[in-house]
């Protein structure tokens, strides 16, 4: 006998297609779920994708227009292990009033790694520089905000670059000679305290960067198992990376150069970050005097997911009300 197929029953067959299909996808490539959520997060929120190749790389974006001509361009720079998508809660929370250039860092993400190159601070640097002379645009002065390693390089660009940078936020910052915790002193032992390759591993390593668990990223199998892999894949090159900003000569050089950064600037940390200990901020603020100083309690190492508004009404500060010295 023929079955009849209602609107209910319909919609279910459907449904149960659909849902069949997506599960044969995640199979097939476990991280698709995960990229696929991150690419709709951001179409969402009105970014788009762009690429441009700047000397021997090929950088991939994100770039959200302003709702007013001439308004700041924001750049925003993601840290060690990080990425472009780092920044989307505080993209959603920054508006249209800004124009948006997210970058993947060289050797990250989206953007090419090339072999044998060189991703410490100052080669970082001097590419970063080439890749804002490429999107600056006439009338929108750049805010250049750095988290973390990627807080590190934009001291070292802002000093050397006044022309470019307008003005500067230091987030989280790595490149000075903090007060020593379990992080630092694992780096300086010749660690990667942020090494994954087990689950255990990647549990311990989110609650190294995050205060709220709440704040975590829901990873589910199977898409916990291919973030493990792929950390396992990247092992070598975060080592290599690691042994240049956190061992080697340059491991400091931010932070000297700080003292030449004449900009208004922002220094943010939260008081509960076990990676750059907060007391990296007063190190900052003796050589920037003229940055305006925000502590945040209740978040970690990744403020600019925890605390997406605090962190946008910060930088909307240093906008309107940020000072030269």
């Amino acid at each position: 006998m023929p079955v009849r197929l209602t609107r209910a029953r319909t919609v279910a067959l459907v449904a149960a297609v659909l849902v069949c299909g997506l599960l044969a996808w995640a199979w097939r490539d476990p991280m698709a779920p995960l990229r696929g959520t991150m690419a709709l997060q951001g179409w969402w929120i009105g970014l788009t994708e762009a690429r441009v190749r700047i000397g021997d790389h090929r950088w991939a974006y994100d770039e959200r227009e302003a709702e007013t001509p001439g308004a700041p361009t924001v750049v925003l720079v993601h840290g060690f292990t990080g990425s472009k998508e780092n920044w989307y809660p505080l993209a959603e929370r920054l508006g249209g009033h800004y124009r948006l250039v997210i970058p993947d860092l060289p050797g990250w993400g989206e953007s090419q790694r090339v072999a044998g190159a060189d991703y410490g601070f100052l080669a970082q640097a001097d590419r970063l520089a080439q890749f804002l002379k490429a999107i600056k645009r006439e009338g929108s002065p750049i805010v250049l905000v750095g988290h973390s390693m990627g807080g590190g390089i934009v001291a070292l660009v802002a000093a050397d670059h006044p022309e470019l940078v307008a003005r500067v936020a230091l987030i989280d910052a790595a490149g000075v000679r903090f007060r020593d915790n379990r992080f630092g002193q694992a780096v300086l032992a010749g660690d990667n305290p942020f090494a994954v390759d087990d689950e255990a591993s990647l549990q311990r390593y989110l609650d190294t960067v995050f205060n709220d668990r709440a704040a975590q990223p829901v990873l589910p199998w199977p898409v916990s198992r291919a973030v493990i892999d792929w950390r396992i894949a990247q092992a070598p090159f975060e080592q290599r990376v690691l042994d240049r900003i956190g061992r080697s000569g340059e491991r400091f050089l931010p932070g000297e150069a700080a003292a030449a950064i004449h900009q208004p600037a922002l220094l943010l940390w939260c008081r509960q970050d076990r990676v750059i200990d907060p007391s990296a901020m007063a190190l900052y603020a003796a050589r920037m005097p003229q940055a305006l100083q925000v502590s945040l309690d209740g978040c970690g190492h990744m403020s600019i997911i925890e605390r997406p508004d605090d962190v946008a009404a910060s930088v909307a500060l240093l906008i309107q009300r940020g000072t030269a010295r």
